[in-house]
């Protein structure tokens, strides 16, 4: 094989390779939890109108919050998106706290399981090393919630 030749395959194999391993130019920030779901996409995902994302420290941007524009009787409070590492979805789906019930999700990042403690509820999802738990806080059924939270936890995957 000509040096022209061998010097091409190997090129081409370490273009291959670093555009594999680079992070996608898509992805969003995975220490922004605000900048992985717009207002409209919560307002939808839960049916009720909702003020944008605020990160709940100034200095901390991986937990964000969304409340509801205006109170409304039986219906969302608030929304929150907290960003981990996957370790931590590791341990807390190993850990079995007393009252919790832990119940498995399919088609969600690469393994996902809801963490209910009465009425509430929290989706915890992993997706590469990167894990999040969204939880919709409202006066709605828990099998609602879950649905909800399962709605937001499908766009943020998709920003991942």
């Amino acid at each position: 094989m000509s040096s022209k030749i061998t010097f091409a395959l190997a090129f081409a194999a370490i273009l291959i390779f670093t555009s594999a391993a680079a992070p996608s130019t898509n992805a969003a920030p995975t220490d922004d939890a605000c900048a992985l779901l717009t207002g409209a996409q919560v307002s939808a995902g839960v049916s009720i109108p909702v003020k944008d994302g605020v990160p709940i420290t100034p200095t901390d941007h991986k937990v964000c919050t969304w409340s509801a524009t205006k109170p409304v009787p039986k219906s969302t409070k608030l929304v929150t998106l907290m960003l981990q590492t996957s370790d931590w979805f590791d341990k807390g789906k190993a850990a079995h706290l007393a009252g919790t019930v832990t119940t498995p999700v399919t088609g969600v990042g690469d393994d996902a399981f809801y963490l209910a403690l009465g009425e509430n509820a929290g989706l915890i999802v992993k997706k590469g090393n990167v894990a999040f738990k969204v939880a919709v806080y409202a006066d709605v059924p828990l099998a609602d919630k879950e649905a909800m939270e399962k709605t937001l936890a499908l766009q943020i995957v998709s920003k991942l």
